[in-house]
């Protein structure tokens, strides 16, 4: 696998910010790294760039809410936002545990009208505050010890601290990190637009959107759903 070093290296070299064979200067070179940081900041935060889904459980304990990130009730990396969420019996255990899937309350807003908050009984809804450092969740009704939760969140990518740190991606990441970096790079130098560059690194992501993708199957309302085929003229059903 590469190090963030080689991949800072051949973009500059490919940008024509540095000349071909030449070692790249500390200010280039750190300038490319602080850029590749960013980039990969903002890619972690969507769904089609990311290519696993992490499950995290925790107990209940019929707490009014409970946090989420790096040393968190829910221990896993802060999350921007829940993909799915899910609510499991303790009794009867493996393999005969029930599990119920959870809608997920999409605002703070929304949340707020729920007028009794602290109502303890069978949880159907669950809202993310994304707070920072810490995320919080927040169950309804409040489960009690009787359940085990589990949240979906989207896998974060390895963090870069140094040059020498190593990129663990699947490979067909290196070439749309690389092509994008340096699209940011003739941005940040103030060099010409490349539209083939530009292209390239779109194409590359496409590859790995395309990879990605899952998509759920559709789901209505039950109220709008009818046995038997809809009859405009009679307004029911055949």
């Amino acid at each position: 696998m590469p190090t963030a070093r080689d991949v800072c290296t051949i973009a500059l070299e490919d940008a024509g910010v540095t000349g071909l064979g030449l070692t790249p200067s500390a200010h280039d070179i750190n300038r490319a790294f602080t850029r590749l940081k960013d980039m990969l900041d903002q890619w972690q935060r969507m769904r089609w760039l990311i290519w696993h889904l992490v499950p995290t459980d925790l107990p209940m304990t019929g707490a009014t809410s409970y946090t989420v990130g790096e040393g968190g009730q829910f221990n896993v990396a802060r999350p921007d936002r829940l993909e799915a969420a899910r609510i499991t019996q303790n009794s009867p255990g493996p393999p005969n545990d029930v599990g119920w899937p959870l809608d997920i309350v999409q605002s703070m807003e929304a949340y707020n009208n729920i007028r009794m908050q602290h109502l303890g009984s069978f949880p159907r809804y669950v809202f993310y505050d994304a707070a920072w450092p810490m995320g919080r969740l927040y169950f309804w009704p409040l489960p009690s010890f009787l359940y085990t939760a589990r949240i979906i969140t989207k896998q974060q990518f390895t963090a870069l601290n140094n040059l020498s740190d190593t990129l663990d991606f699947p490979p067909e990441y290196n070439r749309a990190i690389r092509f994008n970096l340096q699209d940011e790079l003739l941005s940040a130098y103030k060099l010409p637009p490349d539209e083939f560059l530009s292209a390239r690194a779109a194409g590359a992501l496409n590859v790995i959107r395309n990879a990605n993708a899952q998509i759920p199957v559709l789901k209505l309302p039950a109220e709008l759903v009818r046995n038997g085929v809809y009859n405009v003229y009679t307004d029911n059903t055949i």
